[in-house]
Parts: C-alpha cells; structure tokens; sequence
C-alpha cells in the first residue's frame, strides 16, 4: 500500500480547483438533494449529506480521493491485524470486540477476536450473578448501585453508553436497572461527591487501568479506600471491586479483588467502550443483553464501512466531507450536536476521540476543533455566532424521530418531541439557506455546511452504531491525511512535566517550579 501526504494526491489538486468553481450551497441543497444524498450509517441510523453542497463531479472526486488514499485497503489491513498503530508498533483490533463475522480477519486478528469473545463471555456471567443477587457485598448485601473509576477513554466512553441508554432500559422495563457513577478527574470534590451519593455496601466498584499504574486512576481508588474505611469500616473495598485490566499488570489479581477482567494492548483507551471497558458497566447495569445489542449496532456499522463506494459508505463519505471542509475550504473547527439529551455525555467522549485521535503532526491542518453541546440548548447559546459571525463553523447534527421514554404532551398544537425536531430541521435550513435583509443585524448570510446522522430512536443497536460511525470516521480521516490516529503522544508531554512538578526537589525547570508555587 501507498502512504502519501493528502496533498500529494491528484484527486486533492482537483478538489482544489473544484472548489473555485463550485456552486452555491444555496443553489444546491434542493429537495431532490435532500432525498437523494443519503447512505446507510447503521442499524436504523442514516447519514444525510445533502447540506454539504453536493454535485455528481464533487461525489466523484470524493470517490477518487477515497481511492488514491486505499482507504478500504488499509481498513481491511488494520482489521487482519495489520500495524495500524506506527508509533507504537501495534495493531489496532477494537472492531473485533464487536464480532469478527463477515471481516477480512487474519489468524492474528482471528486469535484476538477469540481472546475478546472470552472475556466478554467472562463478565457476561459475572454481571448475570451480580444482578441474581448471587454475588453479594463484603456484608452480604445486594448490589444496586456501580462506581466505575478510571479516566480518559476508560470514562468518557462508558459513561455515554450508561448515559445513552438509560432512559430506554427505564422505557422498555429492564430489570434491575443499577445506578451507576464515575470517578476520573483527580480534583478530590469529585471522588467525595459521588461517596455522598451512595451507600458503600451495597455499591460494587470497577477500577479500569489497561497498565495498572495510571496515576490518576490510583490514587483516586485509594482515596475511595481511605473515606470507606473511616464512614463504614464493615466494608471491605477489594472484594467489593472487579478491575479490567491488561494480563499481568499490577490489578490483575483475583485473590486481591472480586474480579478480574481484561483487555490488550490493541484496543486504545479512546476505543473501547465495545471492549470490558465499557461492557462490565453496561453488563452490570442493564444486563448483558442490553450490552450485546450495542454490540450488535456497532458491528453492523462496521460492515458498511466496507463498502467501497464512497457514496454508499457513511463513515467513509463522512470523513472524506469533513476533510474537504478542513484542508480545501480551510474551516478549522466543527460542531456536533445530538437533538437528543442522552447523548450529551456521547459528544465529550466525541471530542476526545476526534481531537486526540487526528490532532497530530503533518503538514497540513488535520483535526478541527470540536465544539459539542445538545440542542436545543446551543440554540441559545454559541448559535448566534454559527449563523452570523465572519468563521463558518460546520454543524453535524444528530437526531431521531422518537424519544426514548416515549412520555410526551401535546401544547399549542404539537407534542416536546414533534417541537425539538421542528428545531432541528429549522436549524439545518437556516444554515443553508440563511435570509436577506436590509437591516444588517437581521441578515443572515446561509451557504453553512450540515450533516445529519438520523434514525427512529435511541436504541441500543443505534448507539452502538452512532460509536462505531465515528470511530470509522476518525479511522478514515487518519488514512486520509496520512497520520497515526492510534496514538497519544501530545498527552505524555503533560504527564511527565506533572511528575516533574510533584518532585520540586529534583526537577530543573524554573518555569514549571515558578508556575506550581502558586498552590
């Protein structure tokens, strides 16, 4: 396979002088356009691109840029068990903790699928016990309640998908349902606020590390251990906690904790929420069926990004758009925003697996800024620079036909839900199409490039495919502007000058000593 530079290629030349020449957004976005520039994004999820300003000669060049760039090959590659991950000599195999049927595996990525099959089939049964009361408390007390504590993608993920699904498992009558926290940010308020929450003997604790040694992750679960044992002594924490960790790291253990489960090295943090990551939460929470349909979702995504007509691919078209916006049309930064409250924890996890996954190195702009918010609250917020400030700021948006707990009133002539949707497609048309007027602070000038990512409702199988969606986007950008989006290096720099700062003895940097004898 070729690995060229985004500007190296013809197809970039000639979206270049494309561009020049294109029509207005105006002109294009048509109610033919919005019917037909349409791909399949999942289980019940559709991508809608029309917004984007399309043409027949752009979609073609968007085809020969997705070809020049091989990014299908390369995609089948990282899923035979290819090194997809350069910097760290690793392959990358996320997708495989979905399901391996219907992929281009090899016997490498084949032996992994198996490994995640295992340990999935592992915390499945232990959910299955925790929830049947057969597993108890260090006091013999049922378990209600569940603290995951880890940060990064051992957080952000998982939080989104118990977030993302709550609602649906209270609607659709799953049982038990457990309340579940979490713990990542090393401030102390946070570890005591979440303790202030809940009842230590009956709450079953995941401590989540791949290497066993994140620092922040420790020494916030040795700040739990330490207020436990001063407010209920009776509880002992270990066998009140199940780790999810890399085999032989420091935490795995199963003499010390409840239980142990694991994970490898070629599913990055940012990845994982289809991994024990997220799975021993979610298994916990709503049962492992909840988790194995999210599962379900994600994979079917995964088959679609297969496909190698760009028009015919969300995740791929998705990408190939946003590239366009970024590095031809020079847009430096994106909203995403769900007309959906459950996903507002999904839009941080967005923004860590886009800006940590593609705001890397090159000679080029890669990444843009992520702006995430829920609508319609940015309505009333940073909207009013969207429609009329000088930046351009594309908007993707995301939403479904139904709500998830399906209550709703009917006021002035309309029910909550047919009003958030109203708001959505209103918003997507103002961008577009804007309004002229001769009072300047009432003029909007439109031509603003949108995306919508649509279905009927959150469900399980949605949301996994809403996670896979984006993680294939991001895997395409990376092939796209020829970068590694696997890899974490802009965090490490932080990390080691924090070290440094907490060892003021022995550390030789007069800047970071002058900075830290402020606190």
């Amino acid at each position: 396979m070729n690995y060229f530079d985004l500007t190296e290629t013809e197809a970039y030349r000639k979206l270049c002088a494309y561009q020049k020449e294109k029509p207005e957004l105006k002109k294009l976005l048509t109610p033919e356009a919005v019917k037909k520039y349409i791909a399949p994004a999942g289980k019940e999820l559709w991508f809608s691109y029309a917004g984007k300003g399309i043409t027949p000669e752009l979609l073609e060049l968007c085809q020969s840029l997705a070809s020049e760039q091989e990014c299908i090959a390369k995609y089948k590659d990282l899923l035979a068990g290819g090194i997809a991950n350069k910097g760290e000599n690793r392959a990358v195999m996320h997708h495989l903790c979905r399901s391996a049927e219907g992929l281009p595996t090899s016997g490498k990525s084949a032996s992994n699928a198996a490994f995640y099959e295992k340990e999935k089939k592992s915390f499945y049964e232990f959910a299955d016990k925790v929830r049947s009361g057969a597993v108890k408390s260090s006091t013999g007390k049922l378990f209600d309640t569940v603290v995951q504590v880890g940060i990064g993608g051992s957080g952000l993920g998982p939080k989104a998908l118990y977030q993302g699904l709550y609602n649906y498992c209270q609607a659709d009558r799953v049982t038990p349902v457990l309340k579940a926290y979490f713990i990542s940010n090393i401030d102390p308020d946070e570890p005591l606020s979440v303790l202030s929450e809940i009842n230590p003997e009956t709450t079953l604790f995941i401590l989540v590390t791949k290497s066993g040694t994140t620092l922040e992750t420790l020494s916030n679960y040795a700040f739990v251990k330490e207020i436990i044992h001063k407010r209920c002594p009776a509880v002992t924490l270990e066998k009140q906690t199940v780790t999810v960790t890399a085999i032989n790291s420091p935490l795995d253990d199963k003499e010390q904790f409840l239980a142990v489960f694991h994970i490898d090295d070629y599913v990055g943090g940012r990845f994982s929420a289809s991994s024990a990551c997220a799975g021993v939460l979610v298994s916990l929470a709503f049962g492992p069926d909840i988790f194995s349909r999210f599962l379900e979702g994600a994979h079917y995504s995964d088959i679609l990004a297969l496909n190698e007509r760009a028009v015919e691919n969300a995740s791929l078209m998705d990408a190939i758009l946003d590239v366009i916006d970024v590095n031809i049309r020079h847009i430096p930064v994106e909203a995403v925003i769900p007309y959906s409250a459950a996903l507002a924890p999904f839009v941080r996890h967005l923004q860590q697996l886009y800006m940590e996954s593609n705001g890397k190195p090159a000679p080029y702009a890669t990444c843009p800024v992520i702006f995430e918010s829920v609508g319609t609250d940015c309505q009333h917020s940073f909207f009013q620079q969207l429609h009329q400030g000088k930046v351009e700021m594309p908007v993707e948006f995301i939403g479904f036909k139904h709500s998830q707990l399906g209550c709703d009133i009917q006021y002035k002539g309309s029910s909550s839900q047919n009003k958030l949707n109203a708001n959505l497609a209103a918003q997507i048309t103002a961008f577009a199409l804007g309004r002229s007027s001769t009072d300047l602070n009432k003029s909007f000038p439109g031509g603003r490039a949108t995306s919508l990512l649509y279905g009927e409702r959150l469900t399980p199988e949605t949301l996994g495919s809403l996670f896979a969606h984006f993680e294939n986007k991001v895997m395409f950008q990376g092939f796209l502007w020829n970068i590694n989006s696997y890899d974490q290096e802009g965090v490490m720099l932080g990390k080691e000058l924090a070290k440094a700062a907490l060892d003021m003895d022995n550390n030789d940097s007069p800047i970071l000593q002058s900075y830290y004898s402020f606190f």
